[in-house]
């Protein structure tokens, strides 16, 4: 069992991110000079759109995917930005060369409705055009956290109702999944395992959540979780291997009773669970049998994705 805490966004320590380049608005800056300003609405509001990508040979894996997903945000709340898919691909490229990256980086790419005119919450106060900022980290996942896998803790904070908040939204916007993983933590575990206004085991505070029963891979509906990239890319590479892959309601007595357990991001791929609520999930030490099948066909999907851009880009 583990004995330290842990999240599924540990990564090796790295000094060159100390002195990385940011970019901010137009610019290219010191992280040290890479400010937004206190009346910016996403640091009052948490209003604003935000993508996590990384890069790999000097590609942005499932890039178009995070686009569709990131502009499809900003249209249903109404953030308009004049920047283009193919300008955010060229934001990313310019920062990531200011900063010699080629493979081994994380990008977080954050639009917000940018600075207000004065401190209040109406959205037409948001006058002065968006704020947009790529931080790009060197960033390898901590071996021991995907060799070990982590704890989960059921926590009472729940991902809601679309009327609410939909949590497709991959917003600024974050308390509710802050609540969620403080919870976890002051039950002693890494992370919160969240379940849905019913009940059903949905998600965890930062990740998608699987588990794998009896050969099959179960994962919630995906009506009250964010639809994540790699979420996706696991269930169509299930699908497309011959592995039974199910999104369906399940209950915490599936999940503790699962053979493995993992959670799904652009930033691990593939975590193993070790644990929910204290109770081991299999037999495994770190990643099971299956778990480990699937981060070899992802690693494979990655790597088409990027020869794919590469020979498109020419």
């Amino acid at each position: 069992m583990i004995d330290q805490s842990h999240s599924t966004h540990d990564a090796e320590a790295d000094d060159r991110n100390e002195h990385i380049k940011i970019y901010v608005n137009g610019q290219i800056v010191d992280k040290a000079e890479a400010v937004v300003s206190v009346y910016d609405s996403g640091f009052m509001l948490g209003d604003g759109m935000w993508e996590g990508m990384r890069l790999y040979d000097g590609e942005w894996a499932f890039f178009d995917e995070h686009m569709d997903r990131l502009f499809n945000s900003l249209k249903s709340v109404s953030l308009e930005i004049d920047e283009t898919p193919a300008d955010i691909l060229r934001i990313l490229n310019d920062t990531a060369k200011a900063n010699g990256m080629t493979s081994d980086a994380h990008c977080r790419l954050m639009i917000t409705r940018g600075r207000k005119a004065k401190p209040f919450q109406h959205p037409a106060l948001s006058r002065f055009g968006p704020t947009i900022v790529a931080i790009i980290e060197h960033s390898k996942p901590a071996e021991n956290v995907q060799s070990q896998g982590i704890r989960l803790a059921t926590v009472p904070q729940v991902r809601g109702l679309p009327m609410s908040q939909d949590a497709k939204f991959n917003s600024h916007s974050k308390l509710n999944c802050v609540i969620a993983c403080l919870q976890a933590e002051q039950a002693g575990a890494d992370e919160g395992l969240m379940l849905d206004p019913h009940g059903f085991v949905n998600t965890t505070n930062a990740c998608n959540f699987f588990i794998v029963r009896r050969g099959e891979v179960w994962t919630s509906t995906g009506d009250y979780c964010m639809n994540g990239v790699t979420r996706q890319k696991v269930i169509d590479l299930c699908r497309n291997n011959g592995i039974i892959v199910k999104e369906k309601n399940y209950s915490l007595y599936e999940a503790y009773g699962a053979d493995e357990a993992f959670l799904t991001g652009t930033f691990g791929a593939q975590t193993p669970v070790a644990e929910i609520d204290g109770k081991a999930i299999g037999p495994h030490q770190g990643a099971g049998p299956m778990t480990l099948r699937i981060r070899e066909l992802y690693k494979q999907m990655v790597a088409e994705n990027v020869a794919q851009q590469q020979a498109t880009r020419g």
